[in-house]
């Protein structure tokens, strides 16, 4: 029996078992099978992302700028036009499905930052088996600091839900962050789960857990659980190979429907209201894109002169330290810091003498002070 198949058999088990508390061990068990397949079905695409794998070109693209943004949505849905208008790159655009057949890169520059877009094939029905270009698809998708899933405003929830659904089943978890479990392997001593006050298990009880477990073949094990978790989230942190990825939802096509239909459209969280053919809210779009990167501007001051405002260096909002923004400048800098001068809202004066450990944050000025 083909992976396919058995993923198919256990999805249509699942769907005509009844959820209540007898069942939750069993259903546990059936979502850690499908995890399993699921992920065997991950591996192969991500090898054969490079190479082209499924005819056409290869989907390799090289990482360049401070951010990814990917373009993901069915065909003919407006995101070569939107890739068009956003920086001026020519990918080919025309009224029937499957126009682009492979990635097209671009570069979008927006308040001193350096963008990379990326339009992608149209998704498919099945594309996390494997249908269409699917895998290729969402494996570059995964290198992706944002996803932008762009939906034609006349049939916005049917494709929601299918690209949803196929996100969800190669392991990229949209909107959402890393639940707070702790799992460690151990040679012995069974299962040592413990859930923190104030939180909860969910759809699950010890049992399952260790039903789940079994299935991995891990017999020992440590859990922490510091957050109300289901069997879904252990599984993940199990798995340890799940994308969390902030997601804007772009609605195009907003020339066709009301002003009424629009300001519901407009109040509805992650989603952005566009016309990529009238270059409607393009602006908007870009602030959007922006806040959800997270993306911080750090400028640079040469000992005895004015700031450089003109070229900031971006920082992802994680990665914000005096000794990340040494690296991004050149790695050399960090083996001759001494110490460094800061301007701005990290600071309680200005300016402060900082190490390299020191947080910084958004339209900080800094200046660095070498070894003699």
């Amino acid at each position: 029996m083909s992976v396919l198949q058995k993923i198919a058999d256990i999805e249509a088990e699942m769907a005509r078992t009844q959820k209540n508390k007898a069942t939750n061990a069993h259903l546990g068990l059936l979502k850690a099978k499908l995890a399993k397949l699921r992920a065997t079905i991950v591996t192969e695409g991500t090898k054969g992302s490079g190479g082209g794998g499924g005819g056409g070109g290869g989907f390799e693209v090289s990482k360049t700028g401070d951010a990814r943004v990917g373009f993901v949505g069915f065909p003919s849905v407006g995101k070569s036009t939107l890739l068009n208008k956003m920086t001026g790159q020519e990918s080919e655009v025309a009224a029937y499905e499957f126009t682009t057949l492979t990635c097209v890169p671009g570069i979008f520059y927006h308040k001193g930052a350096k963008i990379q877009l990326l339009d992608l094939p149209g998704i498919i029905e099945g594309a996390k088996d494997g249908k269409g270009r699917g895998k290729q698809v969402i494996s570059t998708a995964m290198s992706c600091s944002l996803i932008l899933i762009v939906l034609d405003v006349m049939k916005p929830i049917l494709q929601k839900r299918k690209i949803e659904y196929e996100l969800e089943g190669f392991g990229i978890r949209l909107n959402k962050k890393p639940p707070e479990i702790l799992f460690k392997k151990r040679e012995k001593g069974g299962l040592a789960l413990s859930v923190a006050p104030g939180c909860q298990l969910k759809d699950c009880d010890e049992e399952t857990v260790a039903q789940v477990l079994k299935e991995y073949r891990i017999g020992s094990a440590q859990v922490r659980i510091c957050c109300d978790a289901s069997i879904d989230d252990i599984i993940d942190v199990i798995e340890g190979n799940r994308k969390y990825c902030p997601c804007l939802y772009v609605m195009n096509k907003i020339d066709q429907i009301t002003i009424e239909e629009l300001d519901i459209i407009a109040e509805v969280p992650h989603h952005v209201p566009i016309c990529a053919h009238h270059e409607w809210n393009l602006d908007g779009l870009a602030d959007t894109i922006w806040k959800y990167m997270d993306l911080y501007r750090i400028y640079t001051k040469p000992k005895g002169q004015i700031p450089d405002y003109t070229a900031p260096v971006i920082l992802p909002a994680g990665k914000n330290s005096i000794e990340e923004f040494c690296l991004r400048i050149h790695k050399s800098l960090l083996a001759q810091f001494k110490v460094a001068l800061v301007w701005g809202q990290s600071v309680k004066h200005n300016p402060q003498r900082c190490g390299k450990d020191h947080r910084l944050m958004d339209e900080d000025v800094v200046q660095i002070i070498k070894k003699i």
